[in-house]
């Protein structure tokens, strides 16, 4: 039997009963539907809840919530390469792909194979205390280092490849792909870049200078950060969505990821397209 992952927000209101009628929906079709096994009440007819090391066996991924929920779902599924469908239950989105009314019009035609895959690359960090690795994450968006709650600054020195770029003294540094241009990045003054291109954006959070701008280097090297900060406040945060505190001293690395993740478009998908709707969102 065909298999269908549904990875749902659970904290959307209207979010229980739509997994009910896309699990009938699908079952219908002769296709099984599977959600995420700490989600266990969910389960009905057609519908299992499975842990993530099975989630390989999916023919793709439907991701019910927003931005958010879709970031989640990547980096939880990313050793599996599913490709991830997003749909938005709540504000205009750059990442999902459709709205609830077109759900089921667009299930039909990408299970008949008719889709774009739309590859976006991420980020792996490391961090490093003494000498020796304490935490890993991965990010679609961005891995960003900041200062905490408290109005103080952070020192970064910053080095790409091993080659010295500069000390950045301000509220902090984002370090994002192309994905995460349009997140944080672009609230910090950072560019909008295609999501196509493969290159990796150095972007300061309110910098104490005039002349710290973004700084676009290549999705194959390597940046170092070197904190410098009197206080413990100083945070690593990935996506928005995990954090780590960091101290003196600790060196931060991220390059690209060795895996990627496949967003489901369909046909005609166009950037440019999704980056007018936003901003006519907002006037």
């Amino acid at each position: 039997m065909r298999v269908v992952g549904l990875w749902p927000n659970p904290e959307k209101e209207q979010v229980r009963g739509l997994v009910r009628d896309l699990s009938r929906w699908l079952y219908a079709r002769g296709v099984e539907s599977w959600c995420p096994a700490e989600l266990g009440e969910w389960a009905s007819a057609g519908l299992a809840c499975r842990p993530l090391g099975e989630w390989g066996a999916a023919e793709f991924v439907v991701v019910l919530g927003g931005d958010g929920t879709l970031l989640r779902a990547a980096k939880d599924l990313s050793g599996h390469g599913r490709p991830l469908l997003g749909v938005n239950l709540g504000h205009l989105g750059f990442l999902t792909e459709v709205e609830v009314p077109d759900v089921y019009a667009a299930l039909a035609e990408f299970l008949e194979g008719r889709f774009v895959g739309d590859e976006r690359m991420m980020l792996a960090a490391a961090v490093r205390r003494h000498g020796q690795e304490v935490a890993r994450f991965q990010a679609l968006n961005d891995v960003v280092v900041t200062k905490g709650p408290f109005a103080r600054l952070v020192d970064l020195e910053a080095y790409v490849d091993g080659s010295f770029v500069t000390t950045y003294r301000g509220d902090g540094l984002i370090v994002s792909t192309p994905t995460g241009s349009t997140a944080y990045s672009l609230s910090a003054g950072g560019p909008v870049v295609n999501p196509n291109l493969e290159v990796v954006l150095l972007t300061p959070i309110c910098p104490h200078s005039f002349f710290d701008r973004s700084v676009v280097i290549g999705d194959s090297s390597t940046v170092q950060l070197r904190v410098r900060t009197e206080h413990r406040d100083t945070l690593l945060t990935v996506d928005g969505q995990e954090g780590f505190q960091l101290e003196d001293g600790d060196e931060v690395a991220v390059q690209r990821a060795a895996v990627a993740v496949t967003l489901m478009r369909r046909p005609g998908w166009n950037f440019y397209h999704v980056l007018r709707g936003w901003q006519k969102g907002r006037s």
